[in-house]
């Protein structure tokens, strides 16, 4: 009985392996490019845009931002901490305020 068990699980691991190699040959990973929107849109406003100019046309189209549901402060507030905290972007701690306060005049919360 332990022999046949023993046979039997060494030919599984056999069956096993082949098939393992067979399958990591077939899977070719492709190198893929995309093409991003390309915008010289700035965000109007002059120097009080300066903050959201420097720190946020990195990742974000001014058209994107500009065209996003009316939030209050703290929402702005919220989603701008999310951006540096959970998205790591390299926002300088003094650009926060500068980008929330642009951000609710630009679209106060109703």
């Amino acid at each position: 009985m332990l022999r046949t068990l023993s046979l039997a699980t060494g030919l599984l691991g056999i069956a096993l392996a082949a098939w393992t190699v067979e399958a990591a040959d077939s899977f070719q990973p492709k190198s893929v490019s995309i093409d991003l929107p390309d915008s010289d849109q700035m965000f109007p406003g002059g120097s009080e845009a300066d903050a959201i100019n420097n720190n946020c046309l990195a990742c974000h189209s001014a058209d994107m931002v500009l065209n996003q549901p009316a939030l209050p402060k703290t929402a702005w507030e919220a989603e701008v901490n999310k951006m540096i905290n959970a998205y790591k972007a390299p926002v300088a701690p003094e650009d926060v305020a500068p980008i929330v306060d642009y951000l609710a005049k630009l679209q106060p919360g109703k």
